[in-house]
């Protein structure tokens, strides 16, 4: 019986984890490991900031994975060791015939002085409450939208909650003026230049602006302060933080500090045999958990031990 690990259901890990079930001889294992016991849809982060619709209404259980022959465990990933293949969960360990790290990619708020005291970070399902809060409580004012960093997970949510935080205050009658920033010098630079300009006339048809090039340096006085030198002004800060990757990646070798890791394009495997990244965590690949990259990945863990 050969084994295999996915670490982390997200999209792309529980599409690997499901193809890879789907592919495998029944006598094989399929393991998938993720700290927390639901999978939410990323798309509703948006809506419940502004009140609309409740994470809830986009989470399923993981465990019900298991009825089509995936084993899961609900546990944080203490270790990985890449050369055998191991994997610490806590404080069992497993070790596997093939790894699929899936973990994503950690948020990191305190990368820019001042961001935790000053803002809200709108993009951890951790902190979704108290932005929330912050948003309904507002009365008026100047709201930015900063990305403090790049890559970042949904590259076109920060927009999409700009144009939605519009609408909210206009319909409950605040006086506010919606901002963005970011160190992309276009609004998003995956879409190429005919895209974008799509994007940008929505943007200024809204009367939004899009701060490109900025890179934040500090929060302080109320303000957001840029490597350039400018500051821009706020009354509610909402922030897409730094993203590294998770910090168990880095300890292993993985990645290096602020990096991400490593893989081989064409086949998403790492430089260890039979441990492949996919996802937010791969060097090189967009940051966006695509289903895409967890298709290729179980393809290639097959090869591994076949």
């Amino acid at each position: 019986m050969a084994r295999a690990m996915v670490l982390g259901a997200g999209f792309g890990g529980i599409a690997t984890a499901i193809a890879l079930r789907d592919r495998l001889d029944p006598a094989d294992e399929v393991i998938l490991v993720d700290r927390r016991d639901e999978f939410v849809m990323g798309t509703r982060k948006t809506w419940h900031l502004i009140g609309a619709s409740p994470l809830t209404e986009g989470s399923r259980p993981v465990s019900r994975l298991a009825e089509g022959g995936i084993r899961v465990i609900q546990g944080e990933v203490q270790a990985l060791e890449p050369d055998s293949r191991a994997v610490i969960v806590e404080d069992d360990r497993f070790e596997a015939d093939a790894v699929v790290i899936a973990l994503g990619a950690a948020h990191e708020p305190s990368a820019v002085p001042g961001l935790v005291e000053h803002g809200w970070s709108a993009w951890s399902r951790d902190d979704l409450a108290a932005a929330a809060q912050a948003i309904q409580e507002f009365s008026g004012g100047r709201v930015v939208i900063g990305i403090f960093g790049s890559p970042y997970t949904c590259p076109p949510a920060p927009f999409e909650l700009a144009l939605l935080l519009q609408d909210l205050f206009i319909a409950r009658g605040i006086d506010a003026a919606v901002s963005v920033f970011g160190p992309a010098p276009i609004v998003l630079p995956v879409l190429g230049a005919a895209g974008c300009a799509l994007l940008d006339g929505r943007l200024e048809e809204r009367g939004i602006p899009y701060l490109a090039g900025r890179q934040a340096r500090a929060v302080m006085d109320g303000a957001v302060h840029f490597s350039e030198g400018e500051r821009i002004g706020f009354d509610l800060l909402l922030a897409v933080p730094p993203h590294r990757a998770p910090a168990v990646l880095v300890e292993c070798g993985l990645a290096q500090p602020g990096g991400w890791v490593g893989v081989d394009r064409a086949t998403l495997e790492t430089g260890h045999p039979g441990v492949y990244a996919i996802g937010d965590a791969a060097k090189g690949r967009p940051v966006r958990g695509a289903r895409g990259d967890g298709r290729g990945g179980a393809d290639r863990c097959r090869v591994s031990w076949r």
